[in-house]
């Protein structure tokens, strides 16, 4: 019994994922998938939202992360575990899913392991952009894991930057990140502390993998005028910079009733002011208002970036040959005898 072609839905692999990475070409879904980010920002009041559904445990944490704009649902699935790494695994994982909000019926089911590293990287590449200094050419990459090389590369594509000064704990990461890097275009050193890293960077990225209030960023590591692209601290018990710093700062966020409960705000008072990013963009707020001014972009993810990103792939496999057709859904002759469906199969 073959399904019909309204019980079939296009599901994006791994594989076709990264297929239609080099398709596109890297530099090119970085900047489109900005894109896509900065027109949802647009409409942000569009959107439902609530802080992603959290299941938390000693080892890490599951998430779904699901938004509407009244037309299309969409969701995510994630983890983040950080000790899956000693064990050899991915610390995150994700897919996601679009449906039709008219029928309920979805439309896309994809990867998202690939999808969010690069959304992410284009998420902070467009704030920085938006709020770095003038003329940044530099930028701090502290922690060198599978992120690295994406932010990097978006930096560098969205955002300007030629230099990219690289630190982990661990070298042999800095070492692979380097590497990867190699030809790239970008001007990269290897650091062996995080004090070399932020010398002469205009931009500093901190993504470090450890479930722990750590401090990455000391208070009198940071001078004036510097943006931070805090994107490791994603989750409660998790922290990057230094409270000092963040009370020094102008403070961005994208959904402060998630960020206040993941973000490197948590260290705050819950009251402590800050500036949705979406008001940005749509000329509601300042940004950057003088060289003096710190910036700090407390990001930990939003759901409305992972529906621009399916968005995105949606578009851009449409008369490709980067998805399979996914018998996923039940399609019984009448609507009313799914029963009598089940029978058929038996007969077939």
């Amino acid at each position: 019994m073959q399904p019909s072609d309204k019980a079939l839905v296009p599901f994006v692999s791994v594989d076709h994922m990264m297929q239609l990475i080099h398709h596109v070409g890297l530099s090119d879904m970085l900047r489109g998938l900005a894109g896509y980010i900065a027109d949802d920002f647009a409409r942000w009041e569009s959107f439902d939202k609530t802080p992603r559904v959290a299941s938390h445990s000693a080892e890490g944490v599951i998430e779904l992360m699901p938004t509407s704009d009244g037309e299309t649902y969409g969701f995510k699935y994630v983890n983040g575990h950080p000790k899956n790494m000693s064990e050899g695994l991915q610390t995150v994982t994700a897919f996601g899913l679009l449906a039709d909000v008219g029928t309920g019926y979805p439309v896309l089911l994809t990867e998202m392991t690939m999808l969010t590293a690069l959304r992410t990287a284009a998420t902070s590449a467009l704030v920085a952009k938006t709020l770095a200094p003038k003329g940044a050419t530099t930028m701090a990459m502290i922690g060198n894991g599978a992120q690295s090389e994406f932010q990097s590369l978006a930096m560098q594509a969205i955002a300007g930057i030629t230099h990219v000064r690289l630190y982990d704990i661990d070298p042999a990461a800095t070492a692979k990140c380097a590497a990867n890097l190699a030809g790239t275009g970008l001007h990269v050193t290897a650091c062996t502390t995080a004090e070399a890293a932020i010398e002469g960077a205009q931009i500093l990225t901190t993504c470090t993998a450890d479930k722990a209030y750590a401090t990455i960023l000391t208070d009198n590591m940071v001078g004036a005028g510097v943006h931070i692209n805090a994107i490791g601290g994603d989750c409660p018990g998790k922290t990057e910079v230094a409270p000092a710093i963040l009370r020094r700062g102008d403070i961005f966020v994208e959904y402060p009733p998630q960020t206040r409960i993941e973000g490197d705000i948590q260290q705050l008072a819950p009251d402590h002011p800050v500036t949705e990013f979406w008001q940005v963009l749509t000329g509601a707020a300042a940004g950057r208002t003088s060289d003096k001014q710190i910036t700090i972009f407390d990001s930990v993810g939003f759901a409305i970036e992972d529906f621009s990103a399916l968005r995105y792939v949606r578009d851009q496999i449409e008369g490709t040959a980067f998805y399979h057709p996914l018998d996923l859904l039940a399609d019984p002759n009448d609507p009313r005898d799914l029963f009598g469906m089940l029978g058929r199969a038996k007969e077939a």
